[in-house]
């Protein structure tokens, strides 16, 4: 598990990326371990992701005993683990075919650690979930979020890929799609469709 130094200069990293400079990927350790090390950040995330699970189970009304909500719970981390990391296992597998096998190892680790940076900067958004379910603002604050997060995360792409817009814009759509893909797939797997 990184230390909150290594989570801040991830993050630090990250925030570089997310302002258009490629000098944020100097905050990342891009060697094999620091490819496999970027997984962490799944862990970092947990927590604001456990939140977003105890809303969506708060909003069920049949999870009314705490196997139900337990189980609900099990299934939506295995749901967005999937989204997290089968786009990842995809991209490798066509990573060398559309040129992009060099800078794969700096896309992983920068997309890992910004998701982990997305999820702790949607924690406004699951408190109010959690604390005011159904009301407009959580909803527009969600919405809002979510857009800044796409924009962002575009731009993170963008840069880790360092070939040029075109290439990076395909890479973060493609990427996309198979995260909408995944998580219909693994929703309906899972029995998440409410």
């Amino acid at each position: 598990m990184p230390t909150g130094a290594e989570i801040q200069q991830n993050f630090t990293g990250v925030w570089h990326m997310m302002m258009g400079r490629s000098e944020g990927l100097q905050f990342f350790d891009l060697s094999v371990d620091g490819f496999w090390n970027s997984f962490y950040a799944v862990l970092v995330a947990l927590p604001v992701l456990m939140l977003g699970w105890v809303a969506t189970a708060n909003a069920i009304p049949e999870a009314t005993t705490f196997g139900l909500r337990l189980s609900l719970m099990l299934r939506l981390l295995v749901a967005d683990i999937g989204v997290w990391l089968l786009p990842i296992a995809l991209l490798a597998v066509i990573a060398r075919p559309i040129g992009i096998a060099r800078r794969f190892v700096h896309y992983v680790v920068a997309t890992n650690w910004a998701s982990a940076f997305f999820a702790w900067a949607m924690l406004p958004s699951m408190l109010l979930r959690l604390f005011a379910p159904g009301a407009d603002l959580t909803e527009l604050v969600s919405f809002l979020l979510f857009l800044a997060t796409l924009v962002l995360s575009w731009r993170v792409t963008v840069v880790a890929i360092g070939e040029g817009m075109a290439l990076g814009t395909a890479v973060f759509f493609g990427v996309l799609a198979a995260s909408i893909a995944a998580l219909v797939a693994l929703q309906s797997l899972l029995g998440l469709g409410f």
